[in-house]
């Protein structure tokens, strides 16, 4: 029924698979607010209409909403904490729910002899998220945009007084015929960049970048994680936005300008020493047992096909390792934040990795060898 306001009621009653609703109400709890002025937006709307279920998050710069086939018996809406209906669907054994309201919006959830109740709350004062129709979208791999986003969200700053570095740059461009997208992080201390080739006419291009702020990226990620083929991704003045079969997530973009990244990516090669991903990643990971908040860094000696590390903390203890690796240059000495050489590491898909390491306090740089998309440049610490 509609109200003189030309709302729904919440008076609402359906049937759903267990699996599909827990699907539907997991993808909202990385927006909901733990600790908002408004309430509301712990909650998640759900709504009823054309025969499908409608489930809304928002936190008035994400918003999401996704659509589920289920057995409408009375179209409603209503707006439920996001939290602990996720629980209680959760420890529901059965494999489907019958979901009803009342007039006094409490919720009565049923899965074979499993009763659940929730108080609702009316769903007047929730943010309206719009579903953008009519934006033009265009069609991109998931699995691009997953690793892009992999490969540099480490990166993405925390620091809450630099707004700009909040999170990541993300530019499109085009060499030759082909069309292609790159993000980029930085903390000030580290960046990371990975690009990628869509070969593909017809993708939204960019005048300058935009800021895909961390929150949005992180649910951009988990929208993604199980697309297995192309979602759609349209970006507009303010806000971004990708769809998939059943979920459109909206996301507003960070107001600022994104420092130039290129000023920093070094034009001139370092000393340049190559090694197994593993191999490298098992002794820094053996180094890092011994950091601390205020000891972080280990300290690197290369000479003659030899990757000597020590990390030495006073209040933890010591560690040493010495491992192979092709290098050939004079002997060399550097320390670096080992986490930082870890994370930049980790998200390289390739066997060998090539260092290029930066004389004096000039910055290293962190690559897969024989691929070009992507590379981490990391600040050294001063010995």
């Amino acid at each position: 029924m509609i109200t003189a306001e030309g709302r729904m009621e919440t008076a609402m009653e359906f049937n759903i698979q267990r699996s599909t609703f827990l699907e539907g109400i997991q993808k909202t709890l990385g927006i909901v607010e733990r600790k908002t002025t408004m309430p509301i937006l712990n909650n998640a709307l759900i709504r009823t209409e054309n025969n499908r279920l409608r489930i809304v998050a928002s936190d008035r710069e994400i918003g999401l909403v996704a659509d589920y086939d289920a057995d409408i018996v009375a179209e409603g809406e209503i707006t439920v904490s996001a939290r602990k209906l996720s629980e209680m669907i959760r420890e529901i054994q059965g494999d489907r729910i019958h979901f009803v309201t009342n007039d006094n919006y409490m919720v009565t959830m049923t899965s074979l002899k499993a009763v659940y109740k929730i108080p609702g709350v009316p769903a007047d004062d929730y943010p309206t998220v719009v579903a953008e129709e009519g934006m033009p979208l265009a069609p991109v791999k998931a699995e691009v945009l997953k690793q892009l986003i992999r490969r540099i969200s480490f990166a993405i700053s925390g620091d809450d007084m630099r707004k700009n570095l909040n999170g990541a740059f993300f530019e499109t461009g085009r060499q030759g015929d082909a069309f292609t997208i790159r993000m980029v992080a930085t903390d000030g201390h580290r960046l990371a960049l990975a690009d990628a080739d869509l070969g593909m006419p017809g993708f939204p291009s960019l005048e300058k970048g935009v800021i895909i702020p961390r929150k949005g990226l992180g649910e951009i990620r988990k929208l993604l994680e199980d697309e297995p083929g192309d979602v759609s991704l349209g970006l507009q003045p303010g806000y971004c936005v990708i769809r998939t079969d059943s979920t459109l997530l909206k996301v507003n973009l960070l107001d600022a300008d994104y420092p130039d990244y290129r000023r920093v990516l070094p034009t001139e090669p370092g000393s340049v020493v190559q090694f197994e991903k593993d191999t490298v990643l098992h002794a820094l990971r053996m180094m890092n047992v011994i950091s601390s908040e205020k000891y972080s860094g280990v300290i690197i000696t290369l000479r003659d096909n030899t990757m000597i590390l020590n990390s030495t903390n006073p209040d933890v203890g010591e560690a040493n390792d010495e491992i192979d690796v092709s290098y050939q240059e004079a002997e060399l000495v550097v320390g670096y934040n080992v986490s930082y050489l870890i994370d930049a590491i980790e998200v390289i898909d390739t066997e060998r990795v090539v260092f290029e390491i930066g004389q004096g306090m000039k910055p290293g740089v962190i690559k897969p060898l024989g691929d070009d998309h992507y590379l981490c440049i990391v600040m050294p610490l001063k010995l």
